[in-house]
């Protein structure tokens, strides 16, 4: 009989047939769906097909073991081999590969030193335009699949679309998806339907990876040559990982460690470039499959994906080779709507939501969609959300004025948030030359929170005394006061 102690430690899949077969078949999905992405991710970056997939499968298999966000699929993706592919354009692929294994120094680096905990300031509009932007890259990287290519591509992307829309109703004993892929590629097989096949998309793999050292001199010339890419590489990785994990804990209602997350990408390249590989990180259509259609939770999943990619491409190319691209089409289609937050968009949604989040949620997909970066969207939709975030409580502050019966002194009480954008209209609410004598500034229902704020009450205190008056300021809380007194008479001010 197992131990109270070692069932806690067990993992879920081996405990219960349910989970082990929903993980396993999620697994052989995911791992299918990864050859024709992978493959075309090596075209960008300009290596051979053998190189992403090699890619795919050790960054899989690392990530499922070291990462942060089970059931979350690493491997190479798109952003990466744009941000990768001059290097190895203007250097050859030994800088590439060094540049990868670079990029995961780098991330295990931002992962020690806390760049997770950046994501709390990516706002819900940025998530959710995020995730549409997503889901619209996801369906535009599907159109050239469906363009010049014989008429019966559609009807086997619609009868997909279709099995995999009504299979559930009938049993989700086996994943929708991969029952469109298996009945697709058998019929194309049987009937000898001439339709693109995964196999025009380049040649598999026939043996494994072989790991070793990049192929390039160890010296600082190579250093400074490969530490700008391997930044960008890590970031952008970095970026999209966190994005996706972020995601997957929503629709699954669990919480990750991004910071383990963040160093297990790191290794994860580290591993993949020693190996060989054009290196990667998380990939959120690949993903949302594992997660939303396939319904896995565990790393098994993730594994698995890896490794049945590697098995399937060595040991079964042949029949792998002849699964026609509209069956992964129809996949990746079923996935975007799946991914899509359409509830972002119904009317009744739009109507009530505040014209400044709408703005946040547009411009985060204009901009991803735009630069096919969703690294960029969220960096940019996360910055204007602040714009609008800080104008909005700019406009909160208020100074409200009680002049004493006698006439000898004025109590202005201001309220409010005193930052940047706040207290910068601030000293424009006095009548310094009509206010009495003596001047009360109470900040008891305010804040301060920055040091333009500060400098802001300077300059109202210089304009009082410099017309004889005398000015108090009273009612700080212990926080406002601290910096009031660290900083008041240190900065600069004008009239």
């Amino acid at each position: 009989m197992p131990t109270p102690a070692f069932s806690a430690l067990r993992p879920d899949w081996l405990s219960d047939p349910k989970v082990w077969r929903t993980e396993i078949l999620a697994g052989l999905v995911v791992g299918l769906a990864l050859i024709p992405e992978a493959i075309s991710f090596s075209i960008i970056a300009g290596v051979d097909p053998a190189i992403g997939l090699f890619a795919s499968f050790t960054m899989a298999v690392t990530i499922s073991v070291v990462g942060g966000r089970r059931a979350m699929i690493s491997a190479a993706t798109g952003a990466v081999a744009l941000v990768i592919a001059p290097l190895n354009r203007e250097h050859g692929f030994g800088y590439l590969v060094a540049a990868v294994v670079l990029a995961g120094v780098f991330q295990i680096v931002l992962g020690v030193l806390g760049v997770a905990k950046l994501m709390r300031f990516v706002p819900r509009s940025v998530m959710v335009g995020f995730v549409n932007a997503l889901a619209i890259l996801v369906f535009m990287a599907q159109v050239p699949e469906m363009h010049d290519v014989p008429w019966a591509v559609y009807p086997l992307i619609l009868g997909g679309l279709a099995l995999m829309v009504f299979f559930p109703k009938v049993t989700k004993a086996v994943p929708a998806p991969l029952v469109s892929i298996v009945v697709l590629t058998a019929i194309t097989v049987a009937a000898g339907i001439a339709v693109p096949t995964v196999g025009d998309k380049g040649e598999l793999p026939s043996s494994l990876p072989v790991p070793g050292l990049p192929d390039v001199p160890f010296t600082w010339a190579t250093l400074t040559t490969i530490a700008p890419y391997a930044l960008a590489v890590a970031l952008v990785g970095l970026m999209e990982s966190l994005m996706t994990a972020k995601l997957v804990d929503e629709i699954t209602d669990t919480h990750s460690s991004k910071t383990r997350e963040s160093v297990g990408q790191g290794i994860a390249n580290i591993v993949t470039g020693f190996f060989g590989g054009m290196g990667g990180c998380a990939m959120i259509g690949q993903t949302m499959i594992n997660v939303r259609v396939s319904g896995a939770r565990t790393r098994l999943s993730t594994f698995l994906a890896g490794t049945f990619l590697l098995v399937l491409c060595v040991v079964f190319g042949p029949v792998v080779s002849d699964i026609p691209m509209a069956a992964l089409v129809a996949v990746m289609v079923m996935v975007c709507f799946a991914t899509f937050d359409w509830h972002s968009i119904a009317p009744r949604t739009l109507k009530r939501m505040p014209a400044g989040e709408i703005v946040v949620m547009v411009v985060t997909v204009v901009c991803v969609v735009a630069t096919h970066n969703l690294a960029i969207g969220v960096v940019v939709g996360t910055i204007t959300a602040m714009v609008v975030f800080a104008q909005r409580v700019a406009h909160f502050t208020n100074v409200t004025s009680v002049t004493a019966p006698d006439g000898g002194s004025v109590v202005h009480s201001v309220t409010g948030e005193l930052f940047f954008a706040s207290s910068n209209d601030l000293v424009t609410q006095f009548d310094y030359a009509k206010d009495p004598d003596r001047v009360v500034i109470d900040l008891s229902a305010a804040h301060i929170w920055d040091a333009s704020t500060v400098a802001a009450l300077d300059a109202i205190t210089t304009k009082y005394e410099r017309r004889g008056k005398t000015v108090e300021i009273i009612g700080l809380n212990r926080p406002s006061a601290e910096r009031y007194e660290r900083l008041s008479g240190g900065l600069s001010s004008t009239d």
